[in-house]
């Protein structure tokens, strides 16, 4: 028997966590490279039987602008979750342990410090809220079935060729077109992608659930620097006074870049406390700006 079902093992995270349990591991997705096809659309009945499930598919990494588009949401993130758990039933599959990729976005937080996991779930988002019906969903199923439950809620990832706005700050410093608020000091949590990999053989049989950080917290000028001399840049910023004049217009002009809200949001810090985590699950982590300055490839 296999010791573990991967989902979403071609995506950022999943990839990653497949490198390091691949020789006991069978993928479930809709790529043609998985091991067993399944379209988070309807039941099937022959998965195999394994120790752990790491749920790792999900829709992110974008903004709806209809309502098709936050319709995928909730078709990937809660109904494909629904038709995974149904389908496991169906297969006389039902694992020891599930562990679920959430989202600290279930918050629904722009802004605050140490924020714990018991903290109420007021996220309005498409994506947050697909999540936050997901792991009730999840919860109620593993109080039915006696599985054993582990919740990740992840910040920001990084790793190698990361998506999102990670991704696009390292095109744009890497091209020259990178400009930074001078002395950003908002501090914002950020998880390594390999660490949260490394976690996963570790927690079997544990249950919960855990906020996962690098617990350092950097700022966003850190962020900004590191990355601009690793890619042997020059890092470019606008004095704060320029940005926040430039945000009174953006609030006058729909279309603008930039306005007050997105502002506050981007001088606001936002960590999340994972003590818990370190008690519970041995977490390690590692500072994510030694990554940034030493590992990550910027060739891509």
């Amino acid at each position: 028997m296999n010791s573990y079902l991967l989902t979403g093992a071609t995506g950022f995270l999943g990839s990653e966590i497949y490198q390091k349990i691949k020789k006991e591991t069978l993928t479930l997705g809709r790529s043609p490279s998985s091991d067993i096809f399944f379209d988070f659309g309807s039941v099937v009945s022959d998965i195999p039987k394994v120790k752990m499930v790491i749920h790792c598919a999900g829709k992110a990494h974008s903004i709806p602008k209809t309502e098709d588009e936050k319709e995928a949401f909730f078709s990937m993130n809660t109904k494909g979750t629904s038709f995974l758990l149904e389908s496991l039933e169906a297969s006389m599959a039902i694992p020891e342990t599930f562990v679920f990729i959430s989202t600290v976005a279930v918050y629904g937080l722009e802004k605050g410090l140490g924020i714990k996991e018991e903290s109420p779930l007021l996220g309005d988002s498409p994506y947050a809220k697909s999540k936050i019906l997901a792991e009730k969903m999840l919860e109620e199923w593993s109080n039915r079935t006696g599985v054993k439950l582990i919740i990740l809620r992840l910040p920001l990832i990084a790793g190698n060729h990361p998506p999102g706005n990670l991704g696009a700050m390292i095109n744009a410093i890497k091209k020259g077109f990178y400009f930074g608020l001078r002395n950003n000091t908002s501090k914002k949590s950020i998880v390594l992608a390999e660490d949260v990999a490394k976690l996963i053989p570790q927690i079997h049989g544990k249950c919960g659930i855990f906020n996962l950080t690098d617990r350092i917290h950097p700022s966003i000028s850190e962020i900004e620097q590191v990355l601009s001399d690793r890619c042997n840049r020059s890092l470019k910023s606008i004095p704060f006074q320029l940005v926040n004049f430039m945000a009174k217009v953006g609030d006058q002009i729909f279309f603008f870049p930039i306005n007050s809200n997105r502002l506050e949001k981007l001088t606001s810090s936002l960590t999340f406390d994972d003590s818990k985590a370190v008690t519970a699950l041995n977490w390690k982590p590692t500072p994510v700006l030694d990554f940034l300055k030493n590992k990550i490839d910027i060739k891509k």
